[in-house]
């Protein structure tokens, strides 16, 4: 759903001078499968996972919420199925699957070479202020790009009311939490808005086209990789 994303964490890995490797074999971690209780295919799905990235280095994903899926439930399947070969092959892979601003500050690297002269507000989405304890490391990343200006997003650390199913299941309670969030977008005179899951920045750019008001939403890797105005 948002391609553009994946393109922009690939451009600015290489850039920084990895080289990416793109298995054509993986498909979804299973988080969906798992939050609306098909364990059975998201067992499944994590075998595959774990088949796929078996040797690499490294898995970097530009999604905080992915990467609690293996890091946090993949042990948690392979305990549940009794299968002690899958649950040591996740305790190998899980610490080697990083989230991409995790992967940049844990190299040593903030300062990307980006251009982006724009005012910026920072949503931490849930599971990566809550299950990856990210801390500051976005907001490093966007503090060294060339031209940004980060504003202060009020009660930032609040949800947006996604979270999957959430928005379907408690469409209201979702909606009341979607209107705060967007309360505090208009009132920090930011022009665009990132995060590092693009469910949230869905979430979140659905509202802020609905109220009209001319802030857009972009994963933190697009702006990353920004040379210029954009």
């Amino acid at each position: 759903m948002f391609p553009k994303t994946g393109v922009a964490a690939v451009q600015l890995l290489e850039r920084l001078g990895y080289r990416v490797d793109f298995p054509q074999a993986q498909t979804c971690c299973g988080q969906l499968h798992f939050n609306t209780g098909y364990q059975k295919e998201a067992l499944e799905l994590a075998r595959r996972f774990v088949r796929v990235f078996a040797n690499a280095e490294v898995v970097v994903a530009p999604s905080a919420s992915c990467v609690a899926m293996i890091r946090d439930f993949y042990p948690y399947l392979a305990e549940q199925d009794g299968d002690a070969a899958l649950a040591e092959d996740v305790a190998s892979l899980a610490q080697r699957v990083l989230e991409l601003t995790e992967f940049l500050v844990r190299v040593g690297v903030e300062d990307v070479g980006a251009t982006f002269p724009h005012r910026v507000a920072y949503h931490p989405t849930c599971h990566s202020l809550r299950a990856l304890h990210l801390g500051d490391a976005p907001r490093r990343l966007l503090r060294a790009v060339n031209g940004l200006e980060l504003v202060d997003l009020a009660r930032a650390d609040e949800c947006c009311g996604f979270g999957g199913t959430f928005a379907v299941k408690n469409a209201d309670t979702s909606s009341a939490m979607l209107a705060d969030k967007l309360d505090a977008i208009a009132e920090s005179g930011a022009e665009v808005v990132a995060a590092v899951d693009t469910s949230c920045l869905m979430q979140i750019g659905g509202g802020l086209s609905r109220r009209g008001l001319g802030v857009r939403t972009l994963h933190l890797a697009e702006i990353l990789a920004t040379r210029g105005s954009a």
